[in-house]
């Protein structure tokens, strides 16, 4: 399949086009909230964002920030090519129980050291989640992981029709 055409990138927008593959892992100055269950278990301003071609931004947040029992240790893994094995976490506050919402890489890939004490988490599976006070759109497909916000421009990746991009 070929590669799409880029939306327009407005004033102050970045194209998930421009992004590179393989990914960037990068610092950003930004303020992150997640809440599940009506409670707030993270707010953050301890962030950093992997960007990868097509794909909207994830943004990895230190576990140690979360409220104390909100990630449990979950059964199995995956792989990735670029940060190595990952592991999940199911996020539970009160009686919810999200089920393998939230994954790390423990022990990362060369040039991915930044992301083993860290978790990033689907946001179509918490009641919000934000960026600098603005609720993120989870990215399409339920299958990555990206957060979609007014700063960038798509299209992105997991939209029907996108797994040869």
């Amino acid at each position: 399949m070929r590669r799409p055409t880029p939306d327009p990138v407005a004033p102050g927008q970045e194209s998930v086009w421009d992004y590179p593959r393989p990914p960037r892992v990068e610092r950003v100055d930004a303020a992150v909230t997640i809440v599940l269950g009506g409670v707030r278990i993270l707010d953050t301003s301890d962030v950093v964002r992997v960007l990868e071609t097509s794909h909207p931004p994830v943004y990895y947040v230190p576990i140690a920030d979360f409220t104390d029992g909100a990630l449990v240790p979950a059964s199995g893994s995956s792989f990735c090519e670029w940060k190595g094995a990952a592991r999940y976490f199911d996020v539970v506050v009160g009686g919810a129980v999200v089920p393998r919402a939230g994954w790390n890489y423990p022990t990362p890939s060369p040039g991915f050291e930044v992301l083993a004490d860290r978790v990033a988490v689907y946001a179509a599976d918490m009641d919000e989640c934000t960026v600098d006070g603005e609720r993120v759109v989870p990215q399409p497909g339920g299958f990555y992981g990206g957060w979609i916000t007014a700063a960038i421009a798509g299209p992105f990746k997991g939209v029907p029709g996108s797994n040869g991009w």
